[in-house]
């Protein structure tokens, strides 16, 4: 087990697609994964029933919360007694999960240090089914269990992606300990409270100033926006110490309004410090834009460029217009920017989410949605869908030069 890495939470993954059988309980009543060589590498030879605590957990793109069950998982040779043979098996009850899973959806089965298995169901086709794939490196090569024992490697270094889809299959990584060495300056700079979310981002960038928004605008909004939810994540547990620790005894009630608090301000500061390292970015490159210009329907982009009153004049042409959204996550709420500055027919949306699914940019394309993905996240996605996209230096670019064509 190493820290940092995916071996802190998982000791083997084993990864399939399923097949009609496996999903449909009207075709098959075993209720059972077969036990081939990849499941046998995380498992082990089975000398007699094993049955293991699960958390089964099913994730699609149009939910925002995944449905979860726990059960068990039973290990066992059907042919145990057999003086030659084995045909090792996996047994699943009926859970709320095993009932949702379909034929094409994709079934992650690890097995956790504290001998525990997580199972985890991704609707096949979608962008969290595409995630979870990029967040384990196994590739799907055949029909059976294509397997990882080892999770120790670069590409399993829990970085930015990495930790946001590992806390979607309720996974929370450890703070990193350099937010730490921050702690005390934070606490007498804010006065022991947790600041405004443009002070903070401003707070969060003078820590790494070798960060060039200009030489570098990919890496210095990555950095930045790591940075920045190091920082925060730090401030915030050591802040809710307290309330963590006297704990939510006999009032479920309480805890669960607590959480749901956290998470809409995690999700609510992310959201605003993205587009405030944006802005910083446009500054400094020297670009004209507007945050937050009201268009029709008083609809506001996150950024006009170069502005709303260009914008209004009907006379501007709209060739030199263009809007950025600017979302950490899209899934389906990119639709949400087409509406968005009518007069612009291509419409550009900046995101933070790795790993999207083919399906999902192949229909961005048909809507005439052009994805601004920080080049750092440019290899989580096929090298089809990588041809496609736009990194933050070519968008800043792109706008300069519509600049520079109308001479405003």
């Amino acid at each position: 087990m190493k820290a940092g890495y995916l071996s802190e939470f998982f000791t083997g993954v084993a990864m399939k697609t399923l097949s009609a059988v496996e999903a449909d309980a009207a075709r098959s009543h075993q209720h059972e994964y077969n036990g081939d060589k990849g499941l046998m590498k995380v498992f082990g030879q089975a000398t007699e029933k094993h049955k293991f605590e699960a958390l089964y957990i099913y994730l699609s793109d149009g939910d925002d919360e995944p449905v979860v069950a726990k059960s068990t998982l039973t290990w066992y040779d059907a042919r145990l007694k057999h003086s030659t043979r084995t045909e090792h098996r996996m047994y699943f009850p009926t859970n709320q999960v095993s009932m949702i899973a379909a034929e094409g959806d994709l079934l992650v089965i690890g097995r956790r240090p504290d001998n525990s298995v997580l199972v985890i169901i991704a609707q096949g086709g979608s962008t969290i089914a595409s995630q979870v794939q990029w967040l384990f490196g196994v590739k799907l090569e055949h029909s059976g269990f294509s397997v990882r024992e080892e999770l120790e490697t670069e590409q399993d270094r829990i970085q930015f992606a990495s930790a946001f889809i590992l806390e979607q299959l309720g996974i929370e990584p450890e703070t990193p300990a350099a937010g730490e060495s921050y702690l005390d300056i934070m606490l007498d700079r804010f006065g022991g409270k947790i600041p405004t979310t443009d002070i903070f981002s401003s707070y969060a960038r003078s820590t790494v100033p070798e960060l060039d928004p200009v030489a570098d605008p990919d890496a210095a909004l990555l950095g930045w926006m790591e940075r920045e939810e190091i920082l925060f994540r730090t401030l915030e547990k050591h802040l809710l110490g307290d309330t963590l620790r006297k704990g939510f005894v006999d009032d479920v009630d309480g805890f669960l309004a607590f959480s749901l608090a956290v998470q809409n301000r995690r999700k609510s500061r992310s959201g605003h410090a993205l587009e405030n390292h944006l802005e910083v970015i446009f500054t400094a490159n020297q670009i004209r834009f507007e945050r937050g210009a009201v268009t029709e329907g008083k609809q506001k982009p996150d950024f006009l460029f170069p502005g709303g009153k260009e914008y209004s004049d009907l006379t501007f042409d709209t060739a030199l217009l263009t809007m950025l959204g600017a979302k950490t996550t899209c899934k389906d709420r990119w639709r949400q920017v087409l509406a968005e500055a009518k007069r612009i027919e291509r419409k550009h949306l900046l995101t933070l989410e790795a790993a999207i699914s083919t399906h999902q940019t192949e229909q961005m394309q048909e809507h005439r949605l052009q994805l601004v993905i920080p080049r750092g996240l440019h290899s989580t996605f096929a090298p089809e869908q990588q041809r496609a996209l736009l990194d933050v230096a070519g968008f800043t670019a792109l706008v300069r030069k519509r600049e520079q064509s109308g001479q405003f």
